[in-house]
């Protein structure tokens, strides 16, 4: 793969972040009953980064949990036969909460199509919002996110590649061209 464009630096993650974190607080009228959930693996840092963004706004402290939706995805099959299963770490209830669901790059929607189901076997939550740092089209289900950081129109021999410091040393997002 051969790198295309550079579209989110550190900074222009932090700007998106921060805004993404008064766009909860306002549609959510606060943070009662608010609850981070990021999709394993770049979604775990992003929901932390937004939980620290809204206490520095709100004061207040929101939890984050960790999923993993391995077995939920639908192409489990294709990806090979022994699966790496990482643990979900959601240490409280979902039932009637608000859920904000982060992950890096929404693209076909079928990993948060797996990502509900997952939450659904946890409990009911009251609502289920998407937080996603890229929105790169290409949707196969009706599915759309809440919270945008960047819409980047992308054709199907492109791959959005958001690195992240927490995992990859630094933080940025490019556009790669499969070659």
């Amino acid at each position: 793969m051969q790198e295309k464009a550079s579209i989110l630096d550190k900074k222009g993650i932090s700007r998106s972040l921060t805004r993404i974190a008064h766009e909860i607080i306002e549609r959510n009228k606060g943070t009662e009953f608010l609850v981070l959930i990021g999709i394993r693996r770049r979604g775990v840092p992003l929901a932390y980064r937004l939980a620290e963004g809204i206490k520095k706004i709100e004061g207040s402290d929101v939890p984050v949990g960790v999923l993993d939706i391995t077995l939920y995805r639908d192409d489990l099959s294709t990806l090979s036969q022994q699966p790496v299963v990482y643990q979900t770490e959601v240490n409280f209830s979902v039932e009637g909460k608000k859920i904000v669901l982060v992950d890096d790059v929404l693209y076909t929607g079928r990993t948060i199509r797996a990502a509900m189901d997952a939450i659904m076997d946890l409990g009911r939550p009251g609502v289920i919002q998407l937080a996603t740092l890229v929105d790169r089209g290409h949707r196969e289900l009706p599915i759309r996110a809440d919270y945008v950081g960047k819409n980047v129109p992308t054709s199907k021999k492109e791959v959005i590649a958001v690195q992240l410091e927490e995992i990859d040393s630094e933080d940025k997002t490019l556009i790669l061209e499969i070659e």
